[in-house]
């Protein structure tokens, strides 16, 4: 039977905003409180001790803290890698990490345009300063604000608050303001809203925690990057409770651990073939590489909103038809096919 109890994460982050931190002030390790938070360890599985400290750290009781039932969902945003390695937790707080310079704002830029097709209204909060990229996302917005008294005003105008994803600069997770301003939300009865928290300055990448506990984590890759393989979402690090809660499709959440493995296993073979030669590895390395490669660069999704700069037609795929492609790239279907004929593709038809 699956485990249905997880802990009020949101809770734990409004009343312990430096949960890390106080965590291991108390004696806890900040890497369980962590894998707790995300779903990577059972609530089940938790000593009491911990959960009793959690709650004490939080002011609340142990029935506060751990909740039962519900099920979270995805907002699909049409790019194969988000929604299929970090799909995006409505109504949950989703991370992106990454240096400056490896397509992070273009891929929220996508998100937006591709959102707010579907009735999505979004905000953006930042400060007043300026970073390379960020009036190209500016552009896609809704609004932008630069505090957040002005944040929660525009989302009080708002009637159809499920359908606001607000954008917030790490600079107000490093104040502490984000958290007062959801724990704001709640006081005034709304429903959680869907927070993106991005980094313009890249420099989250070198924290070990740069967010605090979070629902997805989408980590960029600056090795695909390099190659020119946008968007350049590292598979194997970036993570989703809602993956590791089951709040997925069976099929979603098999096929994420299956290609998880075998990239792993291939940038592992990558290394090993740049070093060694592909005449010093087995054949069932070779095959494995060649799948993966095939992988990797289907992967790769031309954006709509990079048109101009690319001159190629942006394309949206939906999680299903990502899924069905996928499937049939670990079966070996493809390996008649040269991996640049699926660079930059939208589904495989």
């Amino acid at each position: 039977m699956k485990d249905n109890l997880s802990l009020n994460v949101s809770l734990l982050r409004r009343r312990v905003p430096n949960l890390t931190t106080a965590a291991k002030a108390v004696g806890l390790r900040p890497a369980t409180v962590s894998n707790l938070c995300t779903g990577k360890i059972s609530v089940g599985r938790a000593e009491v001790r911990t959960l009793v400290t959690l709650a004490n750290l939080a002011n609340c009781s142990l029935d506060e803290l751990i909740i039962q039932g519900g099920k979270l969902s995805m907002i699909e945003t049409g790019i194969k890698s988000v929604d299929l390695f970090a799909p995006i937790v409505k109504g949950g707080i989703n991370g992106f990490v990454a240096r400056a310079q490896v397509g992070q704002l273009v891929v929220l830029a996508e998100i937006t345009q591709s959102l707010k097709e579907k009735g999505y209204e979004i905000i953006l909060l930042t400060p007043d300063r300026d970073y390379v990229g960020m009036s190209d996302l500016e552009g896609f917005v809704n609004v932008k604000v630069h505090s957040v008294d002005d944040a929660f005003a525009e989302v009080s105008l708002r009637e159809d608050k499920e359908k606001i994803i607000l954008q917030v600069d790490r600079a107000f997770v490093v104040s502490g303001e984000v958290y007062e301003m959801r724990e704001r939300f709640e006081a005034e009865g709304y429903p959680d809203i869907t927070t993106i928290l991005f980094d313009p300055s890249g420099t989250a990448v070198d924290e070990d925690d740069p967010y605090g506990p979070l629902d997805t984590l989408c980590y960029f890759d600056i090795d695909l990057a390099s190659r020119g393989l946008y968007p350049a979402i590292h598979p194997v690090q970036s993570t989703s409770v809602l993956v590791e809660e089951d709040s997925l499709e069976d099929e979603h959440t098999d096929v994420n651990r299956k290609a998880k493995k075998l990239l792993r296993r291939y940038k592992e073979i990558r290394v090993l073939l740049n070093s060694l030669g592909k005449d010093k590895l087995p054949d069932s390395d070779l095959e494995l590489f060649s799948i993966g490669e095939r992988m990797e660069a289907y992967l790769s999704q031309p954006f709509h909103v990079a048109e101009e700069f690319t001159g190629v037609k942006g394309e949206q795929v939906s999680v299903q038809d990502t899924i069905k492609d996928i499937k049939k790239i670990l079966a070996g279907e493809y390996s008649n096919l040269d991996p640049v004929a699926l660079k930059f593709k939208g589904k495989i038809s």
